[in-house]
């Protein structure tokens, strides 16, 4: 039986071949006699499960060696207190600095303030997020321990497509950047990156693993009331095994990594083909949205997200509908549902609809849901 597309913002959709690879070794992991939830974490089979998946991505997204690759638990949102904490006592003052572009850049700050001096250097709020400022307009101060910001926001839909060269600012910081919902779709400029975080279960695996890529001199900053294992100067030491780590997460981040190693578009392979799918999916859909009269995207096209496409219909006023259900709304739903397109909800701060087109999503799923589009337009 065919699968449907989902569209769900995370956990999302994983690459069919790697599920089945997951499935087929659910029992016996090579021949060891015990699956990957049996087997120890301190054992020789598991140690290479690790140290490949460690490798394949530092190899996918070209980390260098000055860089330590942590896997983690606690989720993205955890992060927003994990990193506050091993990084503000890098300033005296515990000061740390802001870029808010979306809901979650602004719940890592209000989590922040919890642990020390948190100065918001630009937002976009009054624009209902539907932008990004200009970096020669953000007010960072000249040394914090460190300047934070979302790469893409998944509810507003808004995506950095270059990340800002702070040097260049007149702010002497590490950039920090929650990465959660579009690493493994496109590249990341190291030389102006201090760490970076993200949770697995939008583009890498399951819920419950988080993957810190941390910059070799930003450890040993932890502030005192910083538990002992998510200390990240702990964790590079003792190799992601200061307690239990995630087994199952750091599993299946793997065989998405070989997988993703493993893709090609023409003469491109790995993240490079990767990055080619993700704007060919993400232009279908916007295309499609920009030709319509009745469906619009807010966001300002230089800083659409190509992961995450929030849309709405109109209402015979011609305003966006945000209350999913209105009738008209409700129908889209249905009908996309009948149709194996799913999960396609708006979130509930923002409501509408919204399509996650990440890694795992064919083409052919845009494909289906544009299909859709026209057609529920034109009997509307």
């Amino acid at each position: 039986m065919a699968r449907p597309y989902n569209f769900s913002a995370g956990p999302a959709a994983m690459p069919e071949a790697v599920l089945r690879q997951a499935a087929a070794e659910m029992l016996d992991w090579h021949g060891c006699g015990m699956g990957v939830m049996e087997m120890s974490h301190r054992g020789k089979h598991f140690g290479a499960i690790l140290q490949q998946a460690r490798d394949d991505l530092r190899t996918l997204l070209a980390v260098p060696e000055n860089f330590h690759i942590l896997f983690s638990q606690g989720g993205a949102l955890a992060h927003n207190a994990i990193v506050p904490l091993n990084l503000a006592g890098r300033h005296p003052a515990r000061a740390m600095d802001f870029v808010v572009t979306g809901g979650w850049s602004d719940k890592s700050a209000k989590e922040a303030r919890r642990y020390g001096d948190v100065h918001i250097a630009a937002s976009s709020a009054e624009q209902g997020y539907t932008t990004i400022p200009d970096p020669t307009s953000w007010q960072l101060r000249e040394r914090p321990a460190y300047v934070h910001l979302c790469g893409n926001e998944t509810i507003h839909g808004v995506e950095f497509h270059t990340l800002p060269d702070l040097a260049a600012l007149g702010c002497e910081a590490p950039l920090v950047i929650d990465f959660s919902s579009h690493v493994l779709s496109r590249p990341i400029d190291w030389s102006r990156v201090g760490l970076a975080f993200g949770g697995a279960q939008k583009n890498i695996g399951p819920a419950g693993l988080t993957i810190v890529i941390v910059r070799e001199d930003l450890l040993g900053h932890a502030l005192p009331h910083c538990p002992s294992v998510f200390d990240y100067r702990v964790l590079a030491e003792q190799d992601s095994m200061a307690n239990t780590p995630p087994t199952w997460g750091i599993y299946v981040a793997g065989l998405v990594f070989q997988w993703a190693l493993a893709q090609r578009e023409g003469d491109a392979q790995g993240l490079a083909a990767l990055e080619l799918r993700a704007q060919r999916r993400a232009q279908l859909l916007y295309d499609a949205i920009d030709g319509s009269q009745l469906y619009v995207n807010l966001v300002h096209p230089a800083h659409r997200s190509r992961m995450n496409v929030p849309f709405f219909l109109r209402g015979d006023d011609g305003e966006p509908l945000r209350d999913p259900n209105h009738p008209r709304n409700a129908a889209f739903l249905r009908g996309a549902e009948a149709r194996g397109l799913l999960q396609l909800r708006g979130h509930k701060s923002v409501g509408g609809m919204r399509a996650s087109l990440y890694n795992a999503m064919p083409l052919d799923g845009v494909q289906a849901l544009v299909d859709y589009m026209r057609e529920f337009e034109r009997q509307a």
